[in-house]
C-alpha cells in the first residue's frame, strides 16, 4: 500500500470511527447489552464512558483532515483502545457474567487499534522528540 492510499484510508477510518463512537456506542448498548454495557439498568459508569468516547470521536472527525498534524490523537486513540481492551479482556475472561464482551465491545477496541495502527505506524510508534535548537 503506498503512503497516499494509506492516507486516504486513514482518513475514513477516523471519520468511520469517529461516528461511531459519537452515534454508534450508546445504540450498541441499547441493543446488545451483554457485550457492550457492563451493568444493566441506568448506570452512570456508562454514562460516563459514552461521553468521553462521543468527544474523541468529535476529535477523530477533527483529525481525519489533516491525519499528519494529529498523529498524538491518533496515538492516543490507538494506545487507549489496546489498553481499555485489554482491562476489559481480563475482566471478561474471569468473569463469565461478561464473557460476552469479548467478542463485543473489547473485540471493536482491539479492531480499532490495529485498523488505525496499520494505517498510521507513525501514530502507533510515536515518539517524543525535542526539537533541536
Amino acid at each position: 500500500m503506498t503512503d497516499a492510499e494509506r492516507l486516504r484510508y486513514l482518513t475514513l477510518a477516523l471519520r468511520v470511527v469517529g461516528a461511531i463512537a459519537i452515534f454508534g456506542v450508546y445504540p450498541l448498548t441499547v441493543f446488545w447489552p451483554s457485550g457492550w454495557a457492563w451493568h444493566s439498568g441506568r448506570s452512570e459508569y456508562l454514562e460516563m464512558i459514552i461521553a468521553i468516547y462521543a468527544t474523541l470521536g468529535v476529535f477523530l472527525i477533527i483529525a481525519a483532515k489533516n491525519p499528519k498534524a494529529h498523529l498524538s490523537l491518533i496515538s492516543f486513540a490507538i494506545w487507549s483502545s489496546i489498553v481499555h481492551g485489554a482491562v476489559m479482556a481480563f475482566q471478561s475472561a474471569f468473569n463469565m457474567q461478561h464473557i460476552h464482551h469479548l467478542y463485543g465491545d473489547v473485540l471493536a477496541l482491539f479492531v480499532i487499534a490495529a485498523v488505525l495502527g496499520y494505517l498510521s505506524p507513525e501514530a502507533l510508534l510515536l515518539r517524543f522528540t525535542r526539537n533541536a535548537a
